[in-house]
């Protein structure tokens, strides 16, 4: 299990079968379940197609395509994000089709489960950004999830490039403390 992660609880269970049952009826109260989930679903679809506008429009039509089937969601016991990422691996297999882009890779219910920590952990780092200075954050998703040059960020923040470098040295820092990684050693020799 990773570190810093705790394991699902029947109180979890309930509380998200409550929240699920509560959406069904009032769907104002999905935003709850979207709130809950977006970060997870947003990291799974962002890593398989690699172009933020594609992935967001893919996170947007899950979403979409979850309240839409909501009353017809049957509880299973098993987590709520699971049939969303089912929905997930779907459009991306729909889109690449409607693309014919390349070839179709055959989106088994293993291959969801074998990437779920993989997504958590993604995700996870996603709210801990958000945690971050707001001008690291900044610096963080421009350089590593728009891939901005270091010189167009410090153009577009009215800094220096050594200045984007400093925050995006301490932003790394900072995640690194908080998720318990140590520092990958580059001393020489």
């Amino acid at each position: 299990m990773a570190q810093g992660r705790r394991p699902a609880t029947v109180h979890d269970d309930r509380d998200e079968r409550l929240l699920i049952e509560a959406a069904k009826r009032d769907p104002r109260r999905f935003a709850e379940l979207y709130e809950k989930n977006f970060e997870l679903i947003y990291a799974y679809i962002v890593a398989r197609v690699r172009d933020r506008s594609e992935a967001q429009d893919l996170t947007a039509e899950v979403f979409h395509h979850a309240l839409d089937h909501l009353p017809k969601f049957e509880w299973r016991g098993t987590p709520f994000a699971a049939w969303l990422y089912r929905i997930a691996a779907n459009a991306i297999a729909d889109r690449s089709k409607k693309n014919a882009r390349e070839p179709l890779a055959d989106v088994s219910e293993a291959a969801i489960e074998e990437d779920f920590e993989r997504v958590e952990e993604r995700a996870q780092v996603f709210r801990l950004i958000g945690e971050l200075p707001e001008d690291q954050g900044k610096v963080l998703v421009m350089r590593f999830v728009e891939e901005q040059s270091v010189r167009d960020i410090a153009k577009q923040l009215g800094r220096s490039e050594g200045a984007v470098k400093q925050l995006q040295f301490r932003a790394l820092q900072n995640l690194r403390d908080r998720l318990g990684v140590k520092p990958p050693d580059v001393r020489n020799g």
